[in-house]
């Protein structure tokens, strides 16, 4: 019988330790060492011929072929769809969607390729019971319900399917290894057994995996290595709305955005997603301000909120929802230094409507701009979007693919844009008239002529 002993593994990095540490000596990341069971084993000596080394420039490479899912939106995610051998790690709060998406791309691929669900948190009626529910076209869509990675690893040799999904990685075990489904080791081997097998046989992977606390991927970090693709499933619980955003994409670009819709029937692709993020005030109203902003690829435009008001306490509040905290103090302190408009005796709370996260600078000039029409009770009219990074002279400066976002406020029906002067257009747009402006106290006094 072989000896067993206890190791501590961290939840972040994965590094080993023999013993309980109050931070992990690898990553020095605190309360992350949990217990698990290891075994010593004889060391093998490995044998074999030496790897071929080859010019880079020898390599052959093929046009990727890309596998539609049947959904626009996860399509778009994905950089264009799937790609033979991809493995994409999706994470997400529990009931948010994660599984009623994956079944339906599989139902919706069903027709045309070979697919496989593979359900280690439910059993085959209630997966059945979903499908039903949803109203899919589920004849087409196998399913096997097991846990151990061994047996899900023959089912996908027998099958070869063209798509598979793994819902969830937390659950799955090994038998070689001695520790408790959902422990890292349990998860690192899996995942890495699960990822080989899809670049052999070229099987598009979907590993669904759950998430902490903190809304990152449960697990060893080293989990989105091993992946191709790693998308996060993110909503506001009180919201039917759903975003899915890639933050690692090797065939693909990351940020890209997908926009959902939860109904009874599942998850509907939205046609339109700015019209989610900017109120119908009915009237412009102070304090409020059309950003338009990137999501990847795709040009987004978001209402940004201000609201400015005397301060009751010795010290004003700064808060910001869905903007980064400390560029808010900065655009204050540009305002104040370089437009004079000074905001030291009021609290200042800025919101991004709809729940969106904003990480661009582009979004500075509508902030700015916000604040300084709630500061004064000038309403910005609700046909005018604005962009553009403010630095800490005062200047505004360009935002990326100005064009594209121009021209989609212009299809939504907006008639008037502020932008920096470097992406004023060299041809005159129709249906839209651009202000372009080079320092925050020039866009301040726009605004006054508005």
């Amino acid at each position: 019988m072989k000896k067993t002993k206890s190791a501590y593994v961290c939840s972040v990095c994965g590094a080993t330790a023999l013993q309980w540490f109050g931070a992990c000596p690898s990553c020095g990341a605190a309360a992350t060492l949990t217990e698990t069971v290891s075994e010593r084993g004889s060391v093998k000596r490995l044998s074999g011929a030496t790897p071929e080394v080859v010019s880079l420039q020898d390599v052959a490479t093929r046009e990727l072929e890309r596998l539609s899912t049947g959904i626009g939106e996860l399509d778009r995610v994905l950089g264009g769809g799937l790609v033979a051998g991809q493995v994409v790690l999706i994470g997400g709060d529990p009931g948010i969607g994660k599984s009623t998406l994956l079944l339906q791309a599989l139902a919706a691929m069903g027709g045309t390729s070979k697919t496989l669900y593979i359900s280690g948190e439910e059993s085959p009626e209630q997966v059945a019971m979903r499908a039903r529910r949803l109203a899919l076209e589920a004849r087409a869509v196998h399913l096997i319900a097991e846990i151990q990675l061994e047996r899900i690893v023959a089912a996908l040799q027998a099958q070869r399917p063209q798509v598979a999904v793994v819902d969830s990685i937390q659950t799955l075990w090994s038998e070689a290894l001695q520790s408790a489904p959902g422990s890292v080791a349990q998860v690192r081997e899996c995942a890495a057994q699960l990822a080989r097998h899809a670049k052999k046989t070229g099987t598009a992977l979907f590993i669904i995996g759950h998430v902490t606390k903190e809304g990152a991927i449960a697990g060893p970090r080293v989990l989105e290595h091993i992946v191709d693709t790693v998308l996060y499933f993110e909503g506001d619980p009180y919201s039917s709305f759903r975003l899915v955003r890639a933050v690692k994409n090797r065939f693909g670009a990351v940020n890209e955005l997908g926009v959902f819709a939860m109904t009874d029937k599942g998850l509907r692709v939205v046609s339109n997603p700015s019209a989610l993020f900017l109120s119908n005030h009915g009237k412009s109203v102070p304090g409020s301000c059309v950003l338009a902003t990137l999501e990847g690829t795709r040009p987004l435009l978001v209402e940004i909120q201000a609201l400015v008001d005397s301060a009751q306490t010795p010290n004003p509040r700064r808060l910001s929802v869905g903007l980064e905290q400390n560029r808010l103090a900065m655009l204050l302190a540009v305002l104040n230094r370089h437009a004079g408009i000074a905001t030291f005796e009021q609290d200042v709370f800025v919101n991004a409507v709809g729940g969106v996260r904003i990480g661009e600078p582009a979004a500075d000039l509508a902030v700015t701009l916000a604040i300084v029409s709630s500061l004064t009770d000038r309403p910005i009219t609700a046909t005018t979007v604005v962009f553009g990074e403010i630095g800490l002279a005062g200047e505004v400066r360009p935002a990326p693919r100005g064009q594209d976002r121009l021209k989609e406020a212009a299809k939504l029906g907006f008639d008037k844009a502020i932008v920096p002067k470097a992406n004023l257009p060299k041809t005159k747009l129709a249906g839209i008239e651009v202000i372009a402006v080079e320092r925050v106290d020039q866009a301040v006094q726009v605004l006054r002529n508005l």
